[in-house]
């Protein structure tokens, strides 16, 4: 019996994707009808970075913080980078629940970054607000900003905010990180509170996590999040654990550019941890994670955003991708979630045996933007890059960190994964590595 979503996860890596995902986009476009793109609005910064953007008064040197325009703010519409839900959206009547301590300290709100559209495209782009500018690599053909929370990671990279909040499903905090050069924190699941968030899978997936420049300011960012996070984190930087004392089990994912696994292995190895090869059989465990992972996202994004799939003003490549969810809800989700208690236990099995768990991000570069526009085989091909969502499925917190790349202007991006509740831990291991490769 012929069945859809195995020949597309097939696809993903063979060139049948080329004619298989346009095919999926002609038939949306025949059952929903094709619309020309409406007029864009004038971004408030160059970069396209924002979607609303305060700027902060001269002198003023309060810690500047955006937010995902995905996150509720009291008196503003949150579009979800939707030109649907900014045309048609009441602003919120409250805040997020996860704003509440950013509030109480007086930090400066300095806007609401963009997205990708309903938080559902790996790539970043946005053909109603435009895509963020990545300065990374400053060439005239630019590299994608990475998503879902590409705005918050340029914000960051291009000095705009000091911590940018966004939110990481199956890797949109991560992703948009490594894409950009900047560290991103996914939390653990349930830590930090979702009220108020536009969902995609909340009781499953989704989480909010900050993102800097660097491990200082991601801890700051952290303890905008959870009451007390700077006290634990000084914690355990003051229990001066060696690095070598740290137990890190290094997966290897095939596929995997060569140069890319072995800034990871350099940056371990200069950080001085104590490396464990994780073997064949786990690493099939992750990968069957990652397609579970993977499913339950799309699975979550159709739930919540099937609603649109008639509304011209929500794009063909959107609704595209919402529909496959649809197909993966009648093949694939219920295996998957019969295998969700079975991964976790396969997590806590292994931080039994390590300290965290180490992987690059992304299997390769970040590629460029796509000069006649995105597609959902583009975003079919960035989805076959990363290596994120298997971290979503477990709960566990995981980092996401530049480390320099042999021969190389772009830095590749390191992620440490740790057990449930160990950001502290995890954002000390990280400042390890960062002082380590910027002694180099």
């Amino acid at each position: 019996m012929f069945r859809p979503i195995k020949f597309f996860q097939t696809a993903m890596h063979k060139d049948v994707v080329a004619w298989l995902v346009p095919l999926v986009v002609l038939l949306d476009c025949c059952l929903s009808g094709c619309a020309i793109p409406n007029a864009r609005p004038q971004s408030p910064t160059r970069d396209r970075a924002f979607i609303e953007y305060w700027p902060p008064a001269p002198g003023n040197k309060n810690l500047r913080l955006a937010v995902k325009d995905l996150i509720d703010m009291k008196g503003v519409v949150t579009t979800g980078g939707s030109e649907f839900l900014a045309k048609h959206s009441l602003p919120a009547k409250r805040d997020a629940k996860c704003l509440a301590i950013a509030r109480q300290r007086g930090v400066q709100f300095v806007g609401k970054t963009n997205l990708s559209e309903l938080a559902v495209a790996v790539s970043g782009m946005n053909a109603y607000y435009g895509t963020p500018r990545n300065s990374v690599g400053k060439e005239w053909w630019r590299l994608i900003p990475g998503g879902s929370s590409s705005g918050s990671a340029v914000a960051v990279a291009n000095d705009e905010a000091d911590v940018a909040l966004g939110t990481d499903t199956a890797g949109s905090i991560r992703i948009p990180a490594a894409c950009c050069g900047i560290v991103g924190l996914k939390t653990t699941f349930g830590l930090v509170p979702i009220d108020g968030v536009y969902p995609i899978a909340p009781t499953r997936l989704d989480s909010v996590g900050p993102m800097a420049k660097d491990i200082a300011r991601t801890v700051q960012g952290m303890d905008l999040l959870e009451a007390g996070f700077a006290a634990r984190y000084q914690q355990a930087v003051a229990e001066g654990r060696s690095a070598r004392d740290i137990r890190v089990g290094r997966l290897y994912i095939a596929g995997t550019n060569p140069s890319i696994d072995q800034a990871v292995d350099n940056a371990l190895a200069v950080a001085g941890f104590t490396v464990v090869k994780l073997g064949p059989d786990f690493s099939d465990k992750w990968i069957q994670a990652q397609r579970d992972a993977a499913t339950v996202a799309a699975v979550g994004a159709w739930l919540y955003d099937l609603k649109f799939q008639n509304q011209s003003e929500v794009s063909i490549r959107t609704k595209a991708v919402v529909a496959l969810g649809g197909i993966e809800y009648n093949t694939t989700y219920r295996p998957a979630l019969r295998r969700v208690t079975t991964w976790k236990a396969e997590m806590r099995k292994a931080f039994r045996k390590v300290d965290f768990i180490a992987l690059p991000t992304l299997k390769a570069l970040p590629p460029h933007v796509p000069l006649f526009g995105g597609t959902v085989a583009f975003e079919a091909r960035m989805l076959g890059l990363q290596n994120t969502q298997a971290v979503n499925l477990a709960g566990d917190p995981a980092l996401a960190m530049p480390i320099p790349i042999a021969h190389e202007k772009l830095p590749a991006s390191l992620q440490l994964i740790g057990p449930r509740r160990s950001e502290a831990a995890l954002l000390n291991a990280g400042r390890l590595v960062e002082e380590a490769v910027q002694r180099r």
